[in-house]
């Protein structure tokens, strides 16, 4: 259920803008829930705007995963912090969304969710992306996050922190 920004002047309607924050970002944090207890979970990410999703690896097992099983509803933030200002004000920009998380089990589909996520999170991506072989590829764990509402907010701009 989408909630209005209270304040108006920080708003960020521009979709492209919100798009912005995910594909900038490094780490997103999800919040789960399985029978009315919250989980919050941090994951690197790469963002596929043209498909508006999330894609993320993980262990095999673990806590993430049975919140998953049980509900595949999420909603997440990615933030982009400027810090505190000659004002003492703080610079950011906030991105909320929703969305269905999945696991991936196509090697296809996982050989491209690499290839964004690497190329996201990574300064030296196309040498790292060379040593991804199929074979540990096909044992990795990779899901993705099909985004379905996004809101954002930002107070000041990244020139007028310190």
């Amino acid at each position: 259920m989408p909630f209005h920004v209270r304040r108006k002047d920080r708003e960020i309607t521009d979709p492209r803008e919100l798009r912005q924050v995910l594909k900038s970002t490094k780490y997103v944090t999800v919040a789960l829930c399985m029978e009315d207890e919250p989980y919050l979970v941090s994951l690197s990410h790469g963002f596929d705007e043209a498909k508006n999703c999330l894609y993320f690896h993980c262990a095999p097992e673990g806590k993430k995963l049975v919140f998953l099983k049980a509900n595949s509803k999420v909603w997440g933030q990615a933030v982009l912090d400027f810090g505190v200002t000659d004002e003492c004000d703080y610079a950011y920009t906030s991105v909320h969304f929703s969305g269905k998380m999945r696991l991936i089990g196509d090697l296809k589909e996982k050989q491209h969710a690499i290839e964004v996520l690497v190329r996201q999170v990574s300064l030296n991506p196309e040498a790292k992306l060379a040593k991804i072989k199929p074979e540990k590829l096909s044992k990795t764990t990779m899901g993705r996050i099909d985004i379905d509402y996004m809101s954002g907010k930002k107070h000041l701009s990244p020139k007028s922190s310190s």
